[in-house]
C-alpha cells in the first residue's frame, strides 16, 4: 500500500512527546483523510531574547529566536525535538504551531541598553529560520535587524530563504563596520528534492539569487550545505559549491546529517514515503557516519561524523572548496562600532 503524503509538510505524522505519558496515535485511515495541515501561531511571552550557548562546536554562543517552531517544515531539522518542551511533537507539530515572539525587538533594545550589557555578535536562526514565512507579515527579524543597526551591533544570519534579501539595507548598513554577515543554506540544487525536503523553503535558484543579491551589495555572504545527506545529497557537493560561488559567494561550511530523538523516527518515516527503495542505503550510510547508530550526540564529532565516510565527505568536500575557491576563512565580525542607541518605550 502507497503511503499517503500531506501536501507542503516535511513531517506527516506527530510522533509522541518523550516528556509525556499521555499518547493519542492516529490509525491509517484518519492519517490518509487528512487534506491538510493549517498553521496556527500562539503568542511567546519570553521575557528574555538573547539566548546562549556554551556548545563547542556550534560557532557562537549568543542567539536570537524570534520564533519557536519553523514552517518551512525540513524534515531533517535538529530542532524539532525542541518542540517537545513545550507540550508539542516534533512532527507536524513543530511546523505548524509555531510560538511567536511579539515583543523581540523591544526586548533586544534592553538587553543591549542595559549597562551590564557587553557587545556580542547575535546568530539569527540559531534553532529555527527568523525567515520562515510569517515574517513576511510579522517583520519581527526586521525590527530586531533595526535595531542592532542602531547599535552597530554585530550579527550574523544563516536562512534557507529569499526573504533576507528584503532586509539587505539594514544588513549593508552593519556591513560597513565590519559587524554583518549572511550564510545561506543550500542543502540541493535539485528542486524537486527541495521541495519534498524543504517543503516551505526557498527553492533553490532563489537561494542562489539571495546570495547574488547580498554580494552584490558587499555584503559578506557564503553558504552552508547543511546537512548533507549520505546517500542522498552527498553526490551534490561539487555542484552546490561551484553554484554558489558562481552566484558571489565567499565561503561555505557543512554538516552532516544528525537525527537527535524522535527525528530518527521522522526522517524513516518521509524516506518511507518519497524514496522507499533508498530508505536502507540512506539509513545505513548515517550509521556509518554515527558509530553504527543513527545519532551521535557527542561534541565534536556529531556535526561531522566519525569513520571512513566521514572521512570521505570531508575530503570532497575540502576539494571542492579549493575548486571553487571558497577556501576562504570565515569573517570575523567586529564589535568595534557599537554604540549606545537611546532606550525608547513606544
Amino acid at each position: 500500500m502507497e503511503l499517503p503524503i500531506l501536501k507542503g509538510r516535511g513531517a506527516q505524522v506527530n510522533p509522541p512527546n518523550r516528556f509525556e505519558s499521555l499518547r493519542i496515535e492516529a490509525d491509517a485511515e484518519e492519517i490518509a483523510d487528512l487534506v491538510a495541515v493549517q498553521t496556527q501561531y500562539f503568542l511567546d511571552a519570553t521575557k528574555q531574547i538573547i539566548a546562549e550557548n556554551d556548545s563547542p562546536d556550534v560557532g557562537f554562543a549568543h542567539s536570537v529566536n524570534p520564533y519557536r517552531g519553523c514552517s518551512h517544515g525540513c524534515i531533517y531539522c535538529y530542532a524539532r525535538p525542541t518542540h517537545e518542551y513545550l507540550g508539542f511533537s516534533a512532527g507536524l507539530d513543530f511546523e505548524s504551531k509555531i510560538m511567536v515572539k511579539k515583543d523581540a525587538a523591544d526586548l533586544l533594545r534592553r538587553e543591549l541598553s542595559s549597562a551590564k550589557y557587553q557587545p556580542v555578535p547575535l546568530t539569527f536562526s540559531g534553532v529555527t529560520d527568523c525567515y520562515q514565512p510569517i515574517e513576511r507579515k510579522l517583520q519581527l527579524t526586521r525590527s530586531c535587524l533595526r535595531v542592532l543597526a542602531d547599535f552597530r551591533n554585530p550579527t550574523g544570519i544563516i536562512t534557507k530563504s529569499h526573504l533576507i534579501t528584503r532586509d539587505i539595507d539594514l544588513l549593508a548598513e552593519l556591513a560597513r563596520h565590519s559587524a554583518a554577515v549572511a550564510l545561506v543554506s543550500i542543502t540541493t540544487l535539485n528542486a524537486d528534492l527541495a521541495a519534498k525536503m524543504e517543503p516551505r523553503a526557498a527553492a533553490p535558484r532563489f537561494r542562489l539569487d539571495a546570495v547574488r543579491q547580498l554580494a552584490a551589495a558587499k555584503i559578506p555572504v557564503g553558504i552552508m550545505m547543511a546537512p548533507i545527506i549520505p546517500g542522498l545529497t552527498d553526490h551534490e557537493i561539487p555542484a552546490v559549491l561551484a553554484a554558489a560561488a558562481e552566484a558571489g559567494a565567499q565561503y561555505a561550511g557543512y554538516t552532516a546529517l544528525r537525527l537527535p530523538f524522535a527525528v530518527k523516527d521522522l526522517f524513516a518515516d518521509w524516506l518511507d514515503r518519497h524514496f522507499p527503495d533508498r530508505k536502507e542505503k540512506v539509513l545505513n550510510r548515517i550509521r556509518s557516519l554515527r558509530g553504527g547508530k543513527l545519532n551521535d550526540p557527542n561534541f565534536g564529532s556529531r556535526m561531522r561524523g566519525e569513520g571512513v565516510w566521514a572521512d570521505q565527505l570531508r575530503s570532497v568536500f575540502a576539494l571542492a572548496k579549493r575548486r571553487a575557491r571558497l577556501d576562504n576563512p570565515f569573517p570575523v565580525l567586529s564589535t568595534a562600532a557599537f554604540q549606545k542607541a537611546q532606550l525608547t518605550l513606544w
